[in-house]
């Protein structure tokens, strides 16, 4: 196109940008707590609240630093963590960088399990039996006797974050929680069938934006800070 006096008049361009969230949205981080003590059958873990609470291993030790020092140089205000000590302990070494105290969200607990609590999961989902196949199959934790119903699990993990996002407009939050939590809410913001973000690894970092009803998946299982490697592994939560 040329102007009126004949000289060439510059085009629009429209580029492509990176996404920003919208003005007053939560940015919510969903970590995995690190890795956990192993399950023994002799040894079942300590019941808080009906959940096991297991703490962190050594590995799990590990996970928590190199999340602090993936995330100690972001800014973040708030950070949360669930009424298991496997989240306070993962959650530490990041708070004490940030000077941040972690706060407690009880609803971002993880899954109950019913009758397999205290570590029987793990070895029921080991070695594979009919009831664990089928609740992979069904996609529905309380297919497991006596654990919370998918329904019921959906709602409190909804009005969890919807709390959270009503407390920070326009901030950004990490919330230390579960593996099945994390799934439970990817799928929430995807309309997903259940299991569909099943495998969060232990120490993984994902990545919400909630604008009001509207909640934007922006990362998941990203494990760039642990070991760097690109791995298709993953396991079950807990």
């Amino acid at each position: 196109m040329t102007s009126q006096d004949g000289s060439a008049e510059p085009q629009q361009e429209y580029r492509q940008r990176r996404f920003q969230p919208p003005p007053g949205a939560t940015e919510l981080l969903l970590v995995r707590h690190g890795e956990s003590q192993p399950a023994r059958p002799d040894q079942p873990f300590p019941l808080v609240g009906g959940h096991g609470d297991p703490g962190l291993a050594p590995d799990g030790q590990v996970q928590a630093q190199r999340v602090a020092d993936r995330l100690k140089g972001e800014h973040i205000d708030a950070i949360y963590v669930t009424t298991l000590r496997r989240t306070a302990q993962t959650a530490a070494p990041l708070a004490e960088a940030l000077g941040l105290t972690p706060q407690v969200e009880a609803d971002l607990r993880e899954v109950y399990l019913g009758e397999w609590e205290g570590g029987l999961f793990r070895r029921m989902v080991a070695e594979g039996g009919p009831v664990a196949r089928r609740m992979f199959e069904e996609e529905r934790w309380d297919v497991i006797p006596g654990a919370e119903p998918s329904e019921q699990l959906a709602a409190r993990v909804r009005a969890a974050i919807g709390r959270l996002a009503a407390a920070h407009p326009g901030q950004r939050v990490v919330a230390f929680t579960h593996g099945g939590v994390i799934a439970q809410a990817l799928a929430l913001a995807g309309r997903s069938r259940p299991f569909a973000f099943m495998g969060a690894d232990n120490g993984s970092i994902s990545h919400l934006v909630i604008d009001g009803s509207r909640w934007v998946l922006r990362r998941f299982n990203d494990t760039a800070h642990l070991d760097g490697a690109f791995t298709a592994s993953s396991e079950p939560p807990t």
